[in-house]
């Protein structure tokens, strides 16, 4: 039955053409693939970040809050996400904790803020402060690593759980794994508390100036 009817098709497509019905070329439309590279300048970097809407977390952030500091810094630090302080004011470790962390910059490594980068796996204030989403830390993953590529650090220093998660690729409880030096492709991490932390748990201080001197050393 299905042959007769194709053949009765067929049949009829060519009356059509002896009455002079021609056929048409048909072009099949391709989709063209979307460019998927990230651009090569941390200006570019940060504009694209600002633009994202990949997670749900940006329909509820206020602003983006990127990486800032030394484009060329030996140093970087590495936060697990946006604070509500940096949320609304759209800069990376603001409020107790930003002052925190300069301190223990000035004091402890002997260098300015402003001579380290500073930034965080998540670009927008996390939904869950206690438990971030790893679908959300994967959305951000690739704005990290493309900031350091661009900014080339010898040393990143991550600051709180899942900063260390998916720098030192350990899973292990940041208690066990603070101060442990890991050798990637390029640079050093070295993991440790979250200046939040510190302001929960003060006696965590002594710990991360423990980790801090490392680092100086390892800076020489």
């Amino acid at each position: 039955m299905k042959n007769l009817k194709n053949a009765l098709l067929l049949k009829q497509l060519y009356q059509l053409k002896q009455l002079g019905y021609r056929y048409t070329s048909v072009n099949i439309f391709t989709e063209k693939e979307p460019d998927l590279t990230l651009p090569n300048t941390l200006e570019l970097l940060e504009k694209q970040a600002k633009e994202c809407h990949l997670c749900v977390l940006s329909k509820t952030r206020e602003k983006v809050v990127f990486g800032e500091g030394n484009p060329s810094a030996r140093l970087m630090f590495v936060g697990d996400f946006p604070s509500n302080s940096d949320d609304s004011t759209g800069k990376v470790f603001t409020g107790r904790a930003g002052e925190l962390l300069t301190k223990m910059i000035e004091n402890v490594l002997g260098l300015k803020r402003s001579d380290v980068y500073i930034t965080n796996v998540l670009k927008c204030k996390a939904l869950d402060s206690q438990n971030p989403s790893p679908t959300h830390a994967h959305t951000c993953h690739p704005y990290l690593l493309k900031e350091i590529a661009l900014v080339k650090p010898d040393i990143i220093v991550t600051l709180g759980q899942m900063a260390a998660k998916y720098l030192s690729e350990d899973d292990s409880p940041l208690s066990e794994v603070r101060g442990t030096v890991y050798e990637k492709e390029g640079f050093k991490v070295i993991s440790t508390y979250h200046p939040t932390h510190l302001l929960r748990n003060p006696s965590a201080k002594k710990d991360v100036f423990e980790d801090l001197k490392k680092v100086k050393s390892l800076l020489l």
